[in-house]
């Protein structure tokens, strides 16, 4: 064998591995994104089959509603009504759970003089399918339709309100919708950011994307924006509560809560009411 021949070799073997690591690579990382869209869901949500109890419960009378997604998936939900009713509040819940374990902020919007229509995600109680962070924007567009199409509900006389991640999901019905108001109560400014080990978070964009990045969504509001957090808040750091207030660019008010994630907004009804019915006041009368 000559020396030219050996060297094309040698060449040619050099080439093979270069191509057989590009190969690992790609495999690597499409193996990497599968992963993080399989296990992201299984990560962000924590629902719950069983529905504990119904407004009824607490004397409230209801509506038990089901709606159907623009993708076929049939959503269970509950509208209570308000006596003297100064507008509609569409509430988002937060990630664990269901419907049935939001009875007490129920109770406070209706006293309020807040018609409420609360939906539970798929995947969540009586409602079909399995949760996904694509489909609760489509969730959350179907509960909009629902109160404006067939309810017959003004947009101009409907709040939205969304608690952690029901925050996210609110932002991101904004992008489509517009409603009267805005209500964001202990919610995060981008879903990757809740991740605790932070050299992950580049990563996990460049992998899925910017996911429910509420913060950038806050900087196209036109309507007019509480946002509640407290700095006890164990789950949601209070800083991507100020971080999500401080890009918002329509007219805004914040109320520094206490207490946990969970239970702050009971353990501050001194404030907590006060500041609600202060700001539907504002913007939808007495």
């Amino acid at each position: 064998m000559d020396k030219t021949t050996r060297n094309e070799k040698a060449t040619s073997g050099r080439a093979a591995q270069r191509s057989m690591i590009f190969v690992r690579i790609f495999l690597y990382f499409a193996v990497l994104i599968i992963g993080l869209r399989i296990m992201l869901p299984r990560l962000v949500f924590h629902p719950m089959a069983e529905v504990a109890d119904t407004p009824e419960a607490y004397g409230m009378t209801f509506e038990d509603v089901m709606i159907t997604t623009s993708d076929g998936i049939a959503l269970n939900g509950w509208f209570v009504p308000a006596e003297n009713e100064r507008a509609t509040l569409l509430f988002f819940h937060g990630n664990a759970g269901n419907l049935s374990h939001r009875l007490d902020s129920i109770e406070i919007f209706r006293d309020l003089g807040l018609s409420v229509f609360i939906i539970g995600y798929r995947g969540y109680g009586k409602s079909g399918g399995r949760a996904s962070i694509p489909g609760v924007t489509l969730d959350a567009l179907a509960a909009w339709k629902y109160l404006t199409e067939d309810r017959g509900i003004n947009p101009d006389r409907i709040v939205v309100f969304g608690r952690s991640l029901g925050g996210a999901a609110a932002m991101e019905l904004t992008r489509h919708v517009k409603p009267g108001a805005l209500i964001l109560e202990s919610t995060f400014s981008s879903l990757p950011e809740m991740i605790k080990v932070p050299f992950l978070v580049p990563v996990l964009r460049i992998l899925v994307g910017d996911i429910w990045n509420s913060a950038q969504a806050a900087t196209l509001l036109t309507v007019p924006t509480l946002c509640l957090h407290s700095p006890d808040d164990n789950i949601v750091p209070y800083g991507f509560g100020r971080r999500l207030y401080d890009n918002v660019a329509s007219e805004k008010t914040f109320v520094e809560l206490r207490g946990d994630h969970n239970h702050g907004f009971l353990e501050s009804l001194d404030i907590y009411i006060p500041a609600l019915n202060k700001f539907i006041t504002d913007n939808f009368g007495l």
